[in-house]
């Protein structure tokens, strides 16, 4: 196998969903499984010169003791997913890559973050500046430990509160200003995301937590010529809200209510439960339907715990709408799928796309990965075949710059980055 050169820094390393992105990392860097669920692996990217899985090495920051195989254990007794030989031939990957892992921080994530610690080294400090080096020193001896020459960060964690943007500046500046003044605060997503633009490392945000959202950070990030995407993948009920919402309106039929109810029972599920960290999830699961139909019809959704579905998710949804001479009509349908491996293929792609525009000298934001979010940065659309377009189109244009190199594969960012 060759040396890898490509790191992936977890934030949230010993989570369901890293710790099941890792293990699929591993398995397919070993050829024990397939590439089922990945959209790399489809025809339309599949042509494109992407990185190869065993050019990536995994790290990462977590605010639990615990180890990969660990999380993936666990996944396996509560959900009776995965395959304990898998697991078994995986293993030492898994833990070579937990002596990658660092404390990480609970730094204004909000109270059901916090009682989630279990380790004393958390990483604390004066002020948030201090916290931003501190998480950049470790990214930076991951990449020099390892001999990288690139890193992708992804946000894996837990979601935390809104953040009220509106009474943060808008310029970096002054942002930069206030936070060393201690007149401004940002949580623990924006760090990590800050962390990421100053070692040069690409960040993604797979969560609802803010991350580089923030107008003073994207500022920052296309000053550096950091590539970035987000926000919060889109893997279950808003997928499939964004696949049958065309079909209403090009229909012409119109929705008069949609109403969604979603029940499971993993870690992610215990911090939903809280309002406070409920708020960011419910809000961008809900602006999906105005945006596509052009009118907002009535809407609720619920998130609730259920402690005995672990990993399991469960999405029931009514649909009440008009057709034809003012009949009213129901659609109903009910989407169950393990949250962890709908969530894990997608993290490989976005890894995959990401590493690829870096090598050829992307900048900036990722708009051609909106398909993959529920609320993509700096795209509008949310109908998904729309989305799915923009993928493509990137694909192909792409696809034809790296033909027109000497050996297909754009090279100009193979150095390390100070």
């Amino acid at each position: 196998m060759p040396h890898p050169d490509l790191g992936i820094w977890f934030v949230g390393a010993f989570g369901s969903v890293a710790s099941t992105t890792a293990l699929g990392l591993a398995a397919l860097q070993r050829s024990l499984v397939a590439t089922t669920g990945l959209v790399t692996a489809t025809p339309e990217l599949a042509a494109l010169p992407l990185p190869k899985f065993d050019r990536f090495v995994v790290g990462g920051h977590d605010i639990r003791a615990g180890s990969m195989e660990q999380s993936v254990r666990e996944l396996h007794e509560r959900a009776n997913v995965l395959n304990e030989g898998l697991i078994k031939q995986c293993s030492d990957v898994l833990a070579q890559w937990d002596r990658n892992v660092r404390p990480g921080t609970v730094y204004r994530c909000g109270q059901a973050i916090e009682q989630l610690v279990d380790r004393g080294d958390l990483k604390e400090a004066r002020t948030p500046l201090v916290l931003v080096e501190q998480i950049a020193d470790d990214i930076l001896e991951f990449r020099s430990d390892h001999g990288l020459d690139h890193v992708i960060v992804v946000n894996l964690a837990s979601t935390e509160p809104p953040v009220d943007s509106e009474q943060l500046p808008k310029h970096w500046d002054e942002l930069e200003q206030a936070l060393a003044k201690g007149t401004a605060s940002l949580p623990a997503s924006c760090l990590y995301a800050l962390a990421a633009i100053r070692t040069h490392s690409s960040y993604i945000n797979f969560t609802p937590s803010a991350g580089i959202s923030l107008a003073a950070l994207r500022e920052l990030a296309d000053r550096e010529g950091i590539l970035y995407a987000g926000q919060d993948g889109k893997t279950g009920e808003t997928l499939l809200k964004t696949v049958l919402a065309p079909l209403f309106k090009h229909r012409n039929l119109r929705v008069l209510s949609w109403v969604g109810h979603n029940i499971f029972g993993n870690r992610d599920g215990l911090v939903l439960d809280d309002p406070r960290h409920k708020a960011s999830k419910v809000r961008t699961k809900d602006r999906v339907l105005g945006d596509i139909l052009g009118y907002t019809p009535q809407t609720l959704v619920t998130i609730e715990y259920i402690e005995s579905l672990a990993d399991w998710k469960t999405a029931w949804d009514h649909v009440h709408f008009e057709g034809f001479l003012g009949t009213k009509m129901v659609l109903q349908f009910t989407w169950q799928g393990c949250d962890s491996l709908l969530a894990a293929p997608l993290v490989l792609d976005l890894v995959r796309l990401t590493a690829f525009e870096w090598q050829r000298g992307g900048r900036g934001l990722q708009r051609h990965l909106a398909s993959f979010f529920k609320r993509p940065l700096g795209v509008e659309c949310h109908d998904f075949f729309e989305q799915w377009q923009l993928l493509i189109e990137y694909a192909r244009r792409a696809g034809e710059q790296s033909r027109c190199g000497p050996d297909g594969v754009t090279h100009s960012r193979h150095v390390h980055e100070n």
